[in-house]
């Protein structure tokens, strides 16, 4: 993701955006035929809440549509009743305290992901920035417990599954996405790890397969191997390396924790709750943002490709690299926020449509589930919102959702 404090709570009018702010850039890729989009709205929701702060993530717990989740940048997670007229949120955990959370930027509370039995399994899922006191800011993904049957989170309940270094003095490209997976394996999502072109080693992290940055892993909480408290799916692409890479991000063989590379910020991704299928908004350099749909083994092409640019820098010829779905250029967006395929039941003609939108300029997609790759995106394609969209959620009903950094929450409509 861009720098969210430097980025107004409302996003301006696209016209107003201009080149000199967000880069400049090809708006790249092959045009193809699709199916026009579903004209659509937003609607604020629960209007009577305070704020949120800098929210990034709101989510519902397995089987539970009475209540919904905020998650803050600063360390909270706010939970309240699913109630139009709900006015107060009470907080779920916070974490930030004891030096645990380092927030700000990109940094901060980013992911959370209950296990599917919550609250029989007790267990929900937090991924988030910390300065450690030998490895400098890294980011971790650990593991919370409830003490009252899903009431609240312990923040004293921590075990850290994993923990990984950030480079040098970098701060961006975290990723934090988490979530089980069809499969029932905990998948999260990690950034190249800073900076511009990633600029690591001779081809840079995302294609790097001895780290974590840059990839989509996949991993198994219910097992554990030797310290690590998680075990390795048997069909990851490395599962045959013998070291893990969850102590600081890196080993000395290709890391098993591994399901995809060629990553550079992914931001927002979920599954689609009918296919499976993983779709994901990986964020640009300064010309195209993209859409992948991200499957077992593949590589998604940066830094070699930003969408469907050639951006020239060595990366080690990655064999057969994947085409994104759709990409945009600047005219049109800068930041790419992931969403969902669409599967509720208000709006017929959006059913099986993938839904997202973009954090600068507001604009808000929907294309075809079996869009082939590429479509370039026009402004056209989109109608801008007026919101930075954080993150889009869904509820357990298949309806959706937008959270807007300045602390509003929003349904899609049409």
């Amino acid at each position: 993701m861009v720098d969210f404090r430097q980025l107004p709570w409302r996003a301006v009018a696209l016209t107003a955006l201009g080149l000199g702010a967000c880069g400049g850039g090809s708006d790249g890729g092959s045009q193809q035929p699709a199916a026009a989009p579903v004209t659509l709205t937003v609607q604020r929701v629960f209007a009577s809440l305070p704020l949120f702060s800098s929210p990034v993530a709101m989510l519902q717990s397995p089987g539970d549509g009475t209540r919904w989740f905020v998650v803050e940048q600063g360390g909270r997670v706010l939970v309240f009743a699913n109630n139009p007229a709900v006015a107060v949120a009470t907080v779920f955990v916070d974490i930030d305290g004891m030096d645990r959370v380092t927030s700000g930027g990109e940094t901060g509370l980013l992911g959370m992901a209950f296990h599917a039995n919550f609250p029989a399994d007790r267990r929900v899922y937090l991924f988030y920035s910390h300065t450690d006191a030998t490895l400098g800011l890294v980011s971790r993904l650990s593991e919370f417990t409830t003490p009252d049957n899903g009431l609240t989170l312990d923040p004293d309940s921590e075990r850290v599954l994993l923990t990984v270094e950030k480079p040098g003095t970098e701060s961006n490209h975290n990723g934090g996405g988490i979530a089980f997976g069809p499969d029932g394996f905990l998948y999260v999502g990690l950034g190249d790890g800073g900076g511009g072109n990633d600029q690591h080693g001779s081809i840079g992290n995302a294609q790097l397969l001895t780290t974590l940055l840059g990839k989509m892993l996949r991993i198994d909480v219910e097992g554990t191997t030797g310290a690590f408290l998680y075990g390795i799916p048997p069909t990851n692409p490395f599962a045959a390396s013998t070291t893990l890479c969850g102590t600081d991000g890196t080993g000395t063989q290709s890391c098993p924790e591994i399901f995809a590379v060629g990553l550079r910020n992914p931001w927002r991704w979920s599954f689609d709750r009918l296919t499976g299928q993983l779709w994901v908004g990986d964020v640009g350099q300064g010309a195209l943002e993209e859409v992948d749909r991200v499957t077992l083994g593949g590589n998604y092409g940066w830094r070699c490709f930003e969408g469907t640019r050639n951006t020239g820098l060595a990366c080690g010829s990655p064999p057969n690299p994947q085409p994104p779905v759709a990409e945009y250029g600047r005219s049109v967006g800068a930041a790419v926020t992931g969403g969902y395929v669409y599967r509720g039941s208000a709006i017929a003609p959006l059913v099986g449509r993938y839904v997202f939108g973009d954090f600068v300029s507001g604009r808000i997609f929907n294309i075809a589930g079996t869009t082939q790759p590429t479509l370039t995106l026009t402004q056209t394609d989109g109608f801008a919102s007026g919101l930075n969209i954080s993150s889009f959620s869904e509820g357990n009903d298949g309806e959706l959702y937008v959270v807007h950094y300045g602390g509003e929450l929003y349904q899609i409509g049409q």
